[in-house]
Parts: C-alpha cells; sequence; structure tokens
C-alpha cells in the first residue's frame, strides 16, 4: 500500500534525504574510522556508537527513499465548508462536555499530543470532510467509540512547520 502524502511531504522528506545522504554520512563515517584507530574493538564503546549511529542513518535513508519511491501524491479536495488537510478544527466532546483543536495532517506528520492528527485514524475518517455543526462517532475499536461535534473550522494550508515523523 503506498502513503498517500502531499507534495510538500515529499519535499521535506528529499530534503532530509539530502542532508543525511551528501552531509551527515561522510561524517559519520569519518567518525567510524577515526573511533576505529583508538584499538581492540571488543572494549571500544566509542567504535560501538559511531557504528551504531551511522547505522542508524543508514536505516533513516533507506526508509526516507522507500517512502519517497511509493508515495501516492494527495491534493486536498474539501470544500470551503468541509474540514480537509491542514485545517484546524474545533471539536466539542459532549462525553466529558471538553473542547480540543487539532489539525488534520497526513500520516508521517501526525503528532497526536500536540493535537495534529493523522487523516487515516479514527477520529482523522470521522472528521475529514464534516461541516460545522455535524456530530459523528468516532469509533475506535469494536468496543470503544465516543461523539464529537464540529464547532467551529479554520481553513489551513500546509506550511511545512509539522514536522516528519522519525519512525
Amino acid at each position: 500500500m503506498n502513503d498517500e502524502l502531499t507534495r510538500k511531504d515529499i519535499e521535506k522528506m528529499q530534503e532530509e534525504l539530502d542532508y543525511r545522504s551528501n552531509q551527515l554520512r561522510p561524517q559519520l563515517i569519518e567518525e567510524v574510522k577515526r573511533t576505529r584507530a583508538f584499538g581492540d574493538l571488543s572494549e571500544n564503546f566509542e567504535y560501538k556508537e559511531a557504528k551504531r549511529a551511522k547505522n542508524r542513518n543508514d536505516s533513516r535513508i533507506r526508509y526516507l527513499t522507500a517512502m519517497i519511491k511509493s508515495a501516492r501524491i494527495i491534493e486536498d479536495t474539501a470544500d470551503d465548508g468541509q474540514v480537509g488537510l491542514y485545517d484546524k478544527v474545533e471539536l466539542f466532546m459532549p462525553d466529558d462536555n471538553s473542547t480540543e483543536l487539532i489539525q488534520i495532517v497526513t500520516t508521517i506528520r501526525c503528532d497526536p499530543l500536540n493535537g495534529l492528527i493523522s487523516k487515516e485514524s479514527p477520529l482523522g475518517i470521522a472528521v475529514l470532510g464534516s461541516r460545522v455543526g455535524d456530530s459523528m462517532t468516532v469509533k475506535v475499536n469494536d468496543s470503544y467509540s465516543y461523539t464529537v461535534v464540529v464547532k467551529s473550522i479554520e481553513k489551513g494550508e500546509d506550511d511545512g512547520t509539522a514536522p516528519i515523523l522519525q519512525y
């Protein structure tokens, strides 16, 4: 399955990929060479850490490359009065009489603790395409669901401030 990403997502991943491949990787390779010269590799903590850092970077390069290759580029197609990608939405939760401000984002930009909700999460699926005043049930799993009501929608766009997930 291909991830549905925006052009900005691809640009941000390509920037990170370029940095990791062209700048960070040569530095990490040099650090591995430098620490290898310290002597006995079985007790050389600096060497082990340098190798670990290089391997983590190589893994991230592979991940970003695969994500970029397999991505399907999407556009926001929501009407003016509907919740779309990168819109800020104020939700009312009748069950606990509270409100929450969320922003709908792509899967690689989500950060639920900071209100960035993936369009593919149960809440994102329920809210995407809804209008002010709409009430919907968010089904988390077979035994738990809750109700939300859209109080307001502030149209937004991907300004690039939401970071790419590290994994």
